[in-house]
């Protein structure tokens, strides 16, 4: 199973999310993280979730613990040209192929074997790949 950090979070939001430091103690903690990434024209890189915040490297997104939710359409172009970076595009469909093949599934759709749970509000009722949550820590105590 595996455990994604949404933003970072641990359990609850935060004021903090896609900050750099507040990502890597999601890290530390051994979770993956689903990032927040913009791009812009001139290649640079920056993290947040309604407006570009936290300018960061490309290196930085190549971290095998990241998933990349593209937040505009130069992003999501520029990181699918990397293949060290795990990215994919999604708004409100139901589900999005990421670049790595699972299937990123939207909150209270149908799941499957290869899906990632998106905000569940319990355990899923199926066999899934993973779950990508703000209360990480909640669904490692039910795993464990």
């Amino acid at each position: 199973m595996i455990l994604i950090s949404h933003r970072g979070n641990l359990n609850g939001t935060s004021p903090f999310e896609n900050h750099p430091e507040y990502i890597q103690k999601a890290l530390l903690k051994g979770f993956d993280v689903e990032i927040d990434v913009w791009c812009f024209g001139d290649g640079g890189y920056w993290l947040g979730h309604d407006k570009p915040q936290y300018h960061v490297e490309e290196d930085y997104l190549e971290n095998p613990k990241f998933w990349c939710h593209a937040k505009n359409i130069h992003a999501l172009d520029n990181m699918i040209h990397n293949k060290n970076i795990h990215c994919f595009w999604h708004q409100e469909d139901d589900v999005t192929l990421t670049s790595k093949g699972y299937l990123w599934t939207y909150p209270g759709k149908e799941l499957t074997k290869n899906s990632i749970s998106v905000l569940p509000d319990k355990k899923p009722d199926v066999e899934v790949a993973g779950i990508c949550t703000d209360e990480v820590i909640k669904y490692k105590n039910i795993y464990d």
